[in-house]
């Protein structure tokens, strides 16, 4: 019976032993930053070695441009004083839930408020990036508008339209939003993105558009037909957020911050309306396409506020210096957290609903 049973321990042994997971791997240091460059070795897939020792040093160089040039990587220099990244992790191949590969991909972690940047080591070989820490640092620098994006938000349907669920919506009275600290807005507004206020398009007007480098006027085309709708869909909402939490608005824009929580807005969001020439409107349903809220079954005529995202304001107009007449799409959350909120705050009145709805009920989109 030994004689069975040894060969067949031994052999027992030897499953367990290689069924047993890799070890972690250890990160490399970047020196003058907190967070490292991992490898992660997939079961399935593996980086050859050479390619792997190459990825990782291109992309520690890459991060040493970033620091040394800091000071004009505004994106960069944010998250770095934020904290925000927690770790860069160099795969085989990137791909997100749906399955489709991206060079680069921006994933949250379990910890609050930091994200992780992952890096698709095969492409960087495609892409023609290895070995060339120069041209790696610019591209690692557009990364971080999301790093920023993500780290602030919370993980939701981006780019879908919302359901909405109008008799369970939790809007608020302005008694109760009077009382309320920034982290409770804050909470109020995320419950609302959840079941009334919609934040993309429905009229799909930015599939497959280009999508501007933050700050510039730069067109950038979308690895996908939906990344720029993602783009915005993310950047309004990180937006909302800001105007509902900071101080600053609810010193200088109390019925923005009011109008964002009583359920008076239920549309904010980015389009592209070529036929139109201006940045922002503002357009409410008719009496007749009132809609009945909350428990309480309040009757309310809700608000749209669309963005123009390829138009600019001109320079008489509010906010001019502070967009730096930039496009709307090129601005980042802070600024277009001003543009939004100004619209609300000054044209949230009845005289100029009426007259929005007039003028534009011939508009596209609606």
């Amino acid at each position: 019976m030994r004689h069975i049973l040894k060969p067949l321990y031994l052999a027992l042994c030897f499953v367990a032993l290689f069924a047993l997971p890799a070890p972690a791997q250890e990160g490399r240091a970047i020196p003058g930053v907190s967070f490292q460059v991992f490898l992660d070795q997939d079961r399935e897939e593996t980086i050859p070695r050479n390619l792997a020792n190459d990825a990782v040093e291109t992309v520690i160089k890459a991060f040493g441009i970033l620091i040394r040039d800091r000071a004009q990587h505004k994106r960069f220099d944010q998250a770095l004083t934020n904290d925000l990244l927690q770790r860069v992790v160099i795969e085989p191949r990137v791909l997100n839930r749906d399955g489709k590969e991206f060079p680069f991909l921006v994933a949250r972690t379990k910890q609050k408020g930091k994200v992780k940047l992952l890096i698709n080591a095969m492409r960087l070989r495609e892409d023609g990036y290895l070995g060339q820490p120069e041209s790696l640092a610019p591209r690692l620098a557009k990364e971080f508008q999301w790093i920023i994006s993500k780290a602030a938000t919370k993980s939701a349907r981006r780019g879908r339209l919302l359901k909405r669920d109008l008799p369970r919506a939790p809007i608020a009275t302005n008694a109760q939003i009077k009382k309320m600290s920034p982290e409770e807005r804050t909470k109020a507004l995320r419950a609302l993105l959840d079941t009334y206020i919609q934040t993309v398009d429905a009229y799909g007007s930015l599939v497959d558009q280009p999508h501007y480098e933050m700050g510039t006027t730069t067109l950038t085309k979308p690895e996908h037909v939906d990344s720029t709708v993602k783009l915005y869909d993310i950047r309004v909402r990180h937006s909302l957020r800001l105007i509902v939490s900071d101080p600053y608005f609810w010193e200088n824009s109390q019925k923005a911050v009011r109008s964002l929580l009583n359920g008076k807005v239920w549309h904010v969001l980015m389009a592209r309306i070529d036929e139109r020439d201006w940045t922002t409107r503002t357009r409410v349903a008719p009496e007749d396409k009132a809609v009945t809220v909350g428990e309480r079954g309040r009757t309310i005529q809700p608000a749209k506020v669309l963005v123009n995202y390829h138009r600019s304001l001109e320079p008489q107009e509010a906010l001019y210096r502070e967009t730096q007449g930039l496009p709307m799409g090129a601005l980042s959350a802070e600024q277009l957290a001003k543009v939004i909120a100004w619209e609300i705050q000054s044209q949230i009145t009845e005289k100029s609903l009426r007259g929005h709805v007039a003028q534009d009920e011939q508009t596209s989109p609606e």
